[in-house]
């Protein structure tokens, strides 16, 4: 018998935050990345702090400084910081999605994580919270275990509705019931894809195609979580 699926974005939806902006970070850190790759992003993180500019922009740039600098990375550094990662950060959720996390997973839900941060922190992240499959980037490895750079399958992540149809039907999935939840205009496809489109914290670019296709949104707010009629 086919299983229903739930689908979740994770970063900003089900993490109170980028796991990718918490990794780059820990690696600066740790000495792992360069102490001055921090200026690299510190202009768009200020701006986005100060609603002068947009989180897209400095998300963007999260990205290309870890792209800069994970090449010649050995694998157990990224990690031995991914663990400490999720293990500072593992309770840091939104309390709706963590509760509809687990009352899907209660419901026999096959539950199912697309993000564009690394793979391997995804992983760890997602363990604790009983999602059955993981997708994120894949950076390739080396013959020493070092990261070279690449991602591998970048056009498959690029597009989460490519991803869902891969995994209903590697997994003998059925789209009957099924839900899917994110919070900017690159869950579209996916939300399309499904029967109950969940909006969570939407951006502006996706809460305007919620209320044009009717979908349910939802904003959680300190202690407060509001319904947004259609």
């Amino acid at each position: 018998m086919k299983k229903k699926v739930a689908i979740f974005d994770v970063d900003g939806t089900v993490f109170r935050s980028s796991l990718l902006i918490e990794l780059v970070k820990a690696l600066i850190e740790k000495g792992i990345f360069p102490r001055n790759a921090e200026k690299e992003f510190e202009r768009e993180e200020r701006r986005w702090q100060n609603r002068e500019g947009d989180y897209e922009t400095y998300i963007r740039a999260i990205i290309e400084v870890f792209m800069n600098h994970i090449k010649g990375v050995p694998y157990g550094a990224f990690a031995d910081v991914s663990e400490v990662v999720v293990k500072k950060n593992g309770k840091r959720l939104y309390r709706y999605t963590r509760d509809l996390v687990l009352s899907l997973k209660k419901r026999g839900y096959f539950l199912l994580a697309i993000s564009q941060s690394p793979k391997g922190i995804l992983d760890k992240f997602c363990k604790s919270l009983g999602f059955d499959k993981v997708y994120g980037r894949i950076y390739e490895l080396g013959p020493n275990d070092e990261f070279t750079g690449v991602v591998v399958d970048e056009h498959l992540i690029a597009n989460k509705s490519n991803i869902v149809k891969r995994a209903i039907e590697k997994e003998n999935l059925t789209l009957t019931g099924s839900i899917g939840v994110g919070d900017t205009e690159g869950d579209i496809p996916v939300l399309e894809m499904v029967e109950k489109a969940i909006c969570f914290n939407p951006n502006a670019k996706l809460l305007k195609i919620a209320k044009i296709n009717k979908w349910n949104v939802i904003v959680e707010r300190k202690d407060v979580i509001y319904t947004i009629a259609p």
